[in-house]
């Protein structure tokens, strides 16, 4: 069983039924992960994606002045 890695709480991730791309969130903590792999398993915080790509929205834009 996977654990969240905010608040450790087990996910209910069925391994079987997910792909790349799904979206789980953590009924303890409320944290959103998106699955990246699936053999294996990883995660990536949502928060971390976005805040990723707005960085690298803002330097494009930059680079543009």
């Amino acid at each position: 069983m996977t654990s969240c890695p905010e608040c450790e709480n087990d996910l209910d991730i069925e391994l079987d039924e997910i792909e790349e791309g799904d979206m789980v969130a953590c009924a303890e903590c409320g944290t959103e992960y998106e699955i990246v792999g699936v053999d294996p398993l990883e995660l990536s915080r949502v928060e971390d994606s976005l805040l990723d790509e707005e960085d690298e929205h803002v330097t494009e834009e930059e680079e543009d002045e």
